[in-house]
């Protein structure tokens, strides 16, 4: 039996009003917030990236597909994986909804992982998905934005992760668990990290707009807006999240 307390309609009613005051303020922070993010200055793109996708080998321009928007979302699939990161593919899969609206309003979104292009789109079938994903593979793109590291700094240290230093997560929480799920092992899975990133493209010049990780990626995370908002919240102890064609296997 739930504890939570109980009320009438009208206690009900006061409670709700002064939280609605509180979600209005929340709103209006977050609206300063999205014009500070757009007003960031512009950083000129010099490496010409290459990335493999269907329609062949790309640069980072060809990305754009037209648009003056392109956002990357920087999904954790390393070439030694086998499936995709669990809590990646259920950012992921929100993405078939949203992608063709944002074409349409000028902004082209990717997905972008090191993994080889077959073995993304092997689980792209898998998972029904259908929204664009392409492979850096061999690429420095993910090491230059900082959601990739070599087994010497994961070792070692000397890289950054949501802008400061970068230190290997611990083999608890939810590393094993989500590792195993993309077919290996923790140190082999954490070589990714998570990410997103923004560019701009004027006068056929690209520029890096904005990045976020980590719990910056919350927002990005469509069920994580749904459970904060049901009565027990995100009510979870570890990773109960699954592939979305796994959750009928125990």
């Amino acid at each position: 039996m739930s504890r939570h307390i109980t009320a009438t309609r009208e206690e009900w009613l006061k409670a709700r009003l002064d939280l609605l005051a509180a979600e209005k303020e929340l709103t209006r922070r977050s609206d300063e917030v999205a014009r500070r993010r757009q007003a960031l200055p512009w950083v000129r793109v010099e490496k010409a990236y290459r990335f493999d996708t269907d329609d062949g080998s790309v640069s980072l321009a060809d990305l754009f597909k037209g648009r003056s928007q392109l956002l990357v979302y920087h999904f954790m699939f390393g070439p030694d994986y086998s499936a995709g990161c669990p809590s990646c593919s259920a950012i992921a899969d929100g993405f078939n909804g949203i992608a063709i609206h944002l074409a349409n309003h000028d902004v082209m979104l990717w997905a972008v992982s090191r993994a080889p292009l077959a073995k993304l789109n092997a689980f792209k079938r898998r998972m029904g998905w259908t929204f664009p994903w392409a492979s850096s593979h061999g690429s420095d793109f993910n090491f230059d934005f900082n959601v990739a590291l070599t087994e010497a700094q994961q070792r070692e240290g000397g890289f950054e992760y949501n802008y400061r230093p970068g230190t290997p997560l611990r083999g608890d929480g939810p590393t094993p668990a989500c590792a195993a799920a993309a077919g290996t092992d923790g140190p082999t899975f954490m070589r990714d990290r998570p990410g997103m990133s923004a560019f701009a493209r004027e006068d056929d010049v690209v520029y890096h707009t904005y990045s976020a990780y980590a719990r910056g990626l919350d927002g990005l995370w469509g069920m994580y807006q749904w459970l904060d908002r049901a009565p027990k919240g995100r009510n979870e102890s570890g990773v109960w999240w699954r592939h979305h064609d796994r959750y009928d296997q125990h």
